[in-house]
């Protein structure tokens, strides 16, 4: 009988501001390294909080292995990872929805052409509902996706990413304001609660 092949994949896993993607990528690198298997910590360096640490708002952190530009090419890196330190078990990113759409393409390859498993964070969209390049990739390029899910704080189903600045939800700005700089902050909400709030702004806006 002949042995069957299993080809390594790669997942994205994403949800709301706040539904636990860093606590749970920090999970699945201490499950490897329990087993003395190691894996390779990518985090974009357009996230600066937390500068080269995976933070979890439980309190449990883990460095970064590698802090990336979006001009790194990660098929190459985990190549030479491969070639002068040590296998890898298993690819593990930080804030997803911040690669290029060339980044996700190589970390494509890293799964099937290295046979390496690559686990993706991120967000789905940002603050206005619109895509990321990273997280939009993904959801075409990925074999298998799943929703971390949050609740908003009126107990519904938690879907957008609400902006907040001095206190008070936003509605335009740059997509990429990180929260802690500059009294930026985000709140999960649910569909009815985003579109109220929206509603809200533009009101303050007219008055």
């Amino acid at each position: 009988m002949q042995k069957e092949s299993f080809v390594a994949k790669i997942y994205f896993r994403y949800g709301a501001m706040n539904c636990g993607k860093s606590t749970a990528l920090i999970q699945v690198d201490y499950n490897y390294r329990e087993r003395t298997m190691n894996t390779v910590i990518i985090k974009p360096e357009t996230d600066t909080k937390g500068s080269d640490r995976v933070i979890s708002r439980l309190g449990v952190e883990r460095r970064a292995d590698i802090l990336a530009t979006d001009k790194d090419n990660f098929y190459s890196m985990i190549a030479n990872w491969l070639k002068e330190k040590s296998p890898v078990h298993c690819v593990l990113v930080d804030e997803a929805q911040f690669l290029t759409r060339s980044q996700v393409d190589q970390l494509f390859e890293v799964a099937v052409i290295q046979d390496i498993p690559v686990i993706c964070h991120g967000l789905r969209t940002d603050f206005l509902l619109n895509g990321f390049e990273g997280s939009a990739r993904l959801l075409l390029m990925a074999h298998s996706i799943e929703e971390l899910k949050t609740i908003c704080k009126c107990g519904q189903k938690a879907i957008a990413n609400g902006r907040k600045i001095g206190g008070r939800f936003v509605f335009e700005g740059a997509q990429v304001a990180i929260e802690g700089e500059a009294s930026v902050e985000y709140e999960s909400l649910c569909a009815r609660c985003y579109f109220k709030y929206k509603k809200d702004y533009e009101n303050r806006k007219r008055s």
